[in-house]
């Protein structure tokens, strides 16, 4: 009995010192995390395009719309006014430069659904009006481009409205999406809400990974995935909710939208958005079709990228997101869309999916309660701005060189798809 009392004690101690090895492992992992890096040479000419404000941004795009009068007849620029606290600083602008003979095609070019992913959105957007538009046969081909659809968002960086909405779980034409309940947000809620101001050095926030851990071997990272960022309609103050109503900037472009779209028999929506996925990498997002034909369309224009239709083990559904939502407001026209993402943090490996978690998490905290010490607040939202417009030169300048080769080979092709089922 002695014997087998000291090995068990052993054996016990063995588990004791491997467990406190992990997550001392992993807790240095967590907090050392850096994705893999990017091996480009920054090009001044794609570093010309990105700005570090709101307002900056705006200036540019307004800039670049402007010099386009010069080679378009029936433009169109305007501002949006979006209310905010009573104040009158945000707008969502637009450019639209309608087809030149018969209205056949339209082409959406939008930004900053996520307001802080609007500094890439709207780099993008101002390389495409300077060098690729004029490229492009505009015969038949129409092209709205609407900047900074979450204003205040992109001036204050944050993902959410002013209301803490994510605009891309709010879109819909059928308002019992905001009476649905996400089960597996609620048993989460207390450990994605905490209502406190946040503390960087707590046990909790310095090594979150152990409770994401074991959040996942219990659900699994696809259920956790799920439920997290499906999007819920219960906690006004939580992460990822998607709110009680239409806000007011989906209000705003839906007429916009419907109105200019009116002659065209074709529609094709490309939003642009940073953050998911590897380092570095632009990642093709589409909803998941089941219309083949149109899959097969969609699979043409961007001939030779790889797509990621959602058939992934680790991928996620949405609810209220803005490509769907267009689609459905648009019943009458032949609908297609594509979101680009810009990853940034390699959230499709473990460790990156739970540093991108735990930045929103604090982010959210920080902002509904507060922070400890003036130090946690400033190193949170740089952290939480370097996950979505990282400060690197080679990933921005990879951002423009990508991008302008997909959107010249994708264009292209739209204007050759028919719209025939």
């Amino acid at each position: 009995m002695k014997r087998f009392v000291k090995i068990f004690s052993r054996f016990l101690i063995i588990i004791v010192v491997v467990f406190t090895a992990l997550i001392i492992f992993t807790t240095i992992q967590f907090n050392t995390y850096k994705p893999q890096g990017i091996s480009v040479n920054p090009s001044p000419d794609n570093l010309v395009y990105f700005q570090e404000s709101y307002e900056d941004c705006r200036s540019h795009f307004l800039s670049e719309a402007e010099k386009l009068k010069e080679y378009y007849e029936g433009i169109q620029i305007s501002s949006l006014p979006i209310e905010n606290s009573g104040k009158s600083d945000l707008f969502i602008d637009y450019c639209f430069i309608p087809a030149r003979k018969t209205p056949d095609r339209l082409l959406i070019l939008t930004s900053a659904v996520h307001g802080i992913e609007g500094y890439v959105g709207s780099a993008v957007q101002q390389m495409f009006m300077r060098e690729l538009i004029q490229d492009f046969n505009l015969d038949n081909l129409g092209v709205l481009i609407i900047h900074g659809i979450n204003p205040f968002g992109f001036k204050y960086k944050r993902r959410v409205t002013e209301n803490n909405v994510d605009l891309n779980r709010n879109c819909t034409i059928d308002d019992r999406m905001f009476e649905s309940v996400n089960q597996g947000y609620i048993t989460l809620d207390s450990w994605l809400n905490p209502p406190k101001p946040v503390n960087l050095s707590s046990v909790r926030n310095s090594s979150f990974q152990v409770s994401a851990i074991q959040k996942i071997i219990k659900h699994s990272m696809g259920a956790l995935r799920q439920a997290t960022l499906q999007g819920q309609y219960n906690y006004e103050k939580g992460v990822v909710f998607g709110g009680f109503a239409l806000e007011p900037s989906i209000e705003a472009i839906t007429p916009l939208i419907s109105n200019i779209a009116k002659p065209y028999k074709m529609v094709f929506n490309i939003d642009l958005h940073s953050g998911y996925g590897e380092n570095g990498v632009l990642h093709l997002f589409p909803k998941p079709l089941e219309d083949q034909k149109k899959k097969a369309k969609i699979e043409n224009i961007f001939s030779g990228y790889h797509i990621d239709w959602g058939d992934s083990d680790d991928f996620y559904t949405f609810t209220g997101d803005l490509a769907t939502y267009l689609g459905e407001s648009l019943p009458d026209k032949y609908y297609l869309t594509m979101t680009f993402e810009y990853g940034t943090l390699g959230t499709q490996s473990t460790m990156g999916s739970i540093r991108a978690l735990h930045n929103m998490v604090i982010e959210n905290q920080g902002f509904q309660n507060g922070y400890k010490s003036d130090n946690d607040e400033a190193k949170i939202k740089s952290r939480f701005l370097e996950g979505y417009y990282p400060s690197s030169e080679e990933w921005r300048s990879k951002a423009i060189k990508d991008a302008r080769k997909v959107l010249t080979q994708a264009i292209k092709n739209y204007g050759e798809t028919s719209a025939e089922h």
